[in-house]
């Protein structure tokens, strides 16, 4: 909706382009953090992991210090509003995301995107994120009205065996996924650099082999594209009007 030092969100930007915008809370996140299911709240201080995990930099005796080049808006006042936009995560046991509820939350963006077919008459581009990436994959399971799939930075792809995989193959939903910087060049003594090396691999298998199926499957890695300097959350990053425009001439491009 926004970004940390106030610019406009992606929710905006694509708003403008054209496109009616639906913004989905899964379950037990975000707005819709109450739940029914008991749940730990980790009590950990957990500033170093939001930097390092997601390639921001390093969180440094109480500073944030972000990586050369970064596009993350790390004046005071958008490092203390990033703090404060975060929320916790319920109906888990793991602050690791370990025992995620995959199939719930798959559940419930197809109901949401039935419903947007139901009030407009058009079947949607699901953007997803990160660990969201995992239901996006799954809920074209549940729903036949997916356009599209954005996958940005999602934690792996489907293996061409998987049932993930045949239901977005069996229904043509062309796929893109975006990959930003500190990937090939991050800091080798950081686990997550090796980690997202690995997940980043399964998306170009992914494409790969939905490619020689008969699918419609880009990986972007922005890098090579002249785009630079994004972490995790390129879409709140100081260049996110710049990754917008791409995604919309690939929309453009590749969805009916």
């Amino acid at each position: 909706m926004t970004t940390p030092d106030g610019r406009e969100g992606w929710s905006d930007l694509f708003l403008r382009d054209g496109h009616s915008v639906f913004l989905i809370d899964q379950p037990r996140r975000g707005e819709a953090g109450a739940t029914s299911v008991s749940g730990d709240i980790s009590t950990k201080t957990l500033d170093q992991r939001w930097y390092t995990q997601f390639r921001i930099g390093r969180w440094e005796n109480g500073q944030s210090v972000t990586n050369e080049g970064s596009q993350f808006p790390n004046d005071d006042a958008s490092v203390d509003q990033f703090f404060r936009q975060m929320t916790p995560d319920t109906g888990m046991t793991s602050d690791m995301g370990a025992d995620f509820d995959n199939e719930t939350v798959a559940r419930a963006v197809a109901a949401t995107i039935d419903e947007v077919y139901e009030r407009t008459g058009k079947d949607s581009i699901l953007v997803t994120h990160s660990q969201g990436g995992g239901p996006g994959w799954t809920a074209a399971q549940y729903t036949d009205h997916i356009a599209a799939i954005v996958a940005i930075e999602p934690g792996g792809a489907p293996a061409a065996d998987s049932a993930d995989f045949q239901a977005v193959l069996e229904k043509k939903i062309p796929i893109t996924m975006y990959f930003g910087d500190y990937i090939d060049n991050g800091d080798p003594s950081i686990p997550a650099t090796a980690m997202w090396q690995a997940m980043r691999q399964t998306c170009y298998d992914f494409e790969e082999a939905y490619n020689a199926q008969g699918g419609n499957c880009t990986v972007v890695d922005l890098p090579e594209e002249g785009i630079t300097g994004n972490d995790h959350f390129m879409f709140q990053d100081l260049n996110n009007d710049v990754i917008a425009e791409h995604v919309e001439d690939w929309i453009q491009e590749n969805v009916q």
